[in-house]
């Protein structure tokens, strides 16, 4: 459901920088492709092991959200190519299925999270399972928010596209936590922030200010990383216990 101000579009092209120009045109498609590049490499480090071939069969589950997760991708290329294209009208009529698809990715990213936690902690008894379950918790309510605040104004595109960038952006933590190396030293929030910012260099470098969506919640969902990173290293008793719970 990107932007249908994308299209801004009849006025000539203005070189690379300026309004009508390259950056301008293609910001939105190209951050559609590459968070499809990031879900691509990151998962195709694990997928074979984890879910084609596993030792041990994961819940049949695991599937139905990889399957989610990937058709949203795919669905934010398709609808940012329509809107470069000038498509409008199947634009906005395939951006209802978009929100279905939203609406069903956050009842699937809670319930296969806390599926796969017990599983993790059951079968494969692997620790920290408890506390691990505040990252994809965190996940599913700050794309559930975005993600509604878009459906909410989608008649405001510069709201709208913007919402939904960060909407998408903020599910690839998954992504990036499978290589090792960031994996290793937690950083997927960090890399995260790096996609983030591209949103307000785009801003400065096509409007020369930066966007009050992105002044708004990123400063948000910064403080909410930190919360959400203690949360998860220093494992309070509150949430181990609630997690625990959901997991038993």
């Amino acid at each position: 459901m990107a932007s249908i101000s994308q299209t801004a579009a009849v006025r000539p092209a203005k070189g690379l920088t300026g309004r009508g120009g390259l950056v301008d045109k293609y910001f939105y498609f190209t951050m559609s492709l590459l968070a499809a590049v990031i879900v691509v490499s990151g998962f195709g480090q694990t997928v074979s092991g984890h879910l084609f071939h596993p030792a041990i069969p994961r819940p049949t589950i695991l599937w139905f959200h990889g399957t989610a997760f990937s058709a949203w991708v795919l669905f934010y290329i398709l609808q940012s190519a329509l809107v470069r294209t000038h498509n409008l009208k199947l634009h906005r009529s395939l951006g209802w299925f978009g929100a279905g698809l939203g609406v069903v990715m956050v009842a699937l990213g809670f319930t296969t999270a806390v599926i796969m936690g017990r599983f993790d902690s059951q079968v494969l008894h692997q620790p920290g399972g408890e506390s691990f379950l505040i990252i994809p918790f965190y996940d599913m309510v700050v794309f559930g928010t975005l993600f509604s605040l878009a459906i909410l104004w989608r008649k405001k595109p510069d709201l709208h596209r913007r919402l939904l960038f960060i909407a998408t952006a903020g599910l690839l933590d998954a992504a990036f936590g499978r290589f090792e190396y960031i994996a290793l030293h937690s950083l997927f929030f960090i890399c995260i922030d790096v996609v983030f910012a591209l949103g307000p260099i785009r801003d400065l470098i096509v409007d020369k200010r930066i966007h009050k969506v992105y002044l708004v919640a990123l400063p948000l969902l910064v403080i909410g990383q930190y919360i959400t990173n203690y949360i998860w290293q220093a494992a309070p008793a509150w949430w181990t216990g609630f997690a625990h719970s959901l997991m038993t």
